[in-house]
């Protein structure tokens, strides 16, 4: 033990020179503690650039930092999560649906044994790449981009390319993983990532279900029956039974699997979602607007690249990358109040007037 200059005991974030760092005693335990079927922070296949290990955090723990600290993800406190720009403070964002999931995803992996660090960073990073006004903004982007455009892939390309300037976030490659497979038909690698992609669900057909009845779309007498006989007639207890239900039957496997029986009920409660709320004309009426607006913003750039922000032409000029992808990210990376800031100031002329010592011409006052 080594001893400040006072006498006490140095902190044990700083241990003696010749010990192990925090860091690898924290591997060290992975092994005595995680399951076999675990992603162990020192088996990762690591990063597209070597860096220097740090001696306190484990690789994922510095990917979970690294995503917590990104411009991409602050902007998420003010993106659609289904709701265009609602009025009341309780209603979910992107962000606040970010945080949902990563809650649920620390859970499981905690429950199972699993790496609760890679599950908690692949969460926090798998909507970076979302648009201003949600899956409308989405389709919006991939309707006109000639390389289309899916939320996932840009998720990965913000933390590979976009962030830092051009240099990316530099992550290891199980996260980037993880990010790019959350949706329904990817394939995580990791059972990490199978969590996340579960989660993802099992938080927003939840929490959009509370925030549905808030706003007077759906009542709770609204959910199919079936669907609250089998998972329960609140939020809570839907979450409750979903996550008990991935826990009990992943336990020991090299999968993470839900029963059948709750897997078909909550596929069907989803189905019923995109029916009632995700198609719903009140809860969408303003979609087209969002959708005309993206899109008439991507033709001015596409047609005047020299407007984009320097650091999107940096993307062209010195990374070759094509302007109709960069004009995408451009455009993606805005939160929705920035894009309708934008758009006015694009296409909505300024209010104009005299002042107050200028003479108004007769003609123009009304008798």
């Amino acid at each position: 033990m080594e001893y400040n200059k006072k006498g006490g005991s140095r902190d044990r974030l700083c241990p003696a020179r010749g010990d192990m760092t925090i860091r690898e005693q924290t591997e060290e335990q992975e092994f005595k503690i995680f399951s076999p079927y675990a992603a162990f922070s020192r088996n990762t296949r690591g990063r597209d650039r070597a860096e220097e290990p740090c001696d306190i955090r484990t690789e994922y723990q510095r990917d979970r930092d690294r995503i917590l600290h990104s411009k991409s993800f602050r902007r998420l406190k003010q993106k659609t999560q289904v709701f265009l720009i609602p009025e009341g403070d309780h209603y979910r964002t992107r962000l606040t649906h970010t945080l949902e999931v990563s809650q649920l995803s620390r859970t499981i992996a905690k429950a199972l044994r699993l790496n609760e660090d890679l599950a908690d960073a692949i969460a926090l990073g798998h909507d970076l790449g979302h648009t201003p006004f949600g899956h409308a903004g989405e389709r919006a982007l991939d309707a006109v981009c000639p390389f289309g455009f899916a939320h996932y892939e840009q998720s990965v390309r913000v933390v590979e390319l976009l962030e830092k300037k051009g240099e990316g976030l530099n992550l290891t490659w199980e996260v980037r993983d993880g990010i790019r497979n959350h949706r329904t038909a990817g394939t995580p690698a990791t059972l990490e990532g199978q969590i996340v992609r579960y989660c993802d669900k099992i938080a927003y057909i939840n929490h959009d279900i509370d925030d549905a009845e808030r706003a007077g779309i759906l009542s709770e007498s609204d959910i199919p029956e079936e669907s609250r006989r089998i998972m329960g007639d609140t939020t809570r207890k839907r979450l409750n039974t979903l996550i008990h239900d991935v826990v009990r039957n992943s336990e020991g496997q090299s999968r993470i699997v839900m029963s059948e029986r709750m897997e078909s009920a909550m596929k069907y409660l989803r189905a019923f979602m995109f029916q009632h709320v995700y198609r719903n004309s009140r809860a969408k009426g303003e979609e087209t607007k969002a959708v005309r607006m993206l899109q008439e913003l991507y033709h001015f750039y596409v047609e005047n690249p020299d407007r984009l922000p320097e650091e999107y032409r940096y993307l062209m000029r010195e990374k070759g990358e094509a302007k109709e992808r960069v004009v995408c990210d451009y455009i993606a990376g805005m939160t929705d109040s920035y894009s309708i800031h934008v758009y006015k100031e694009l296409f909505v002329p300024k209010a104009w007037g005299f002042s107050a010592t200028e003479t108004v011409p007769d003609e123009q006052h009304p008798v």
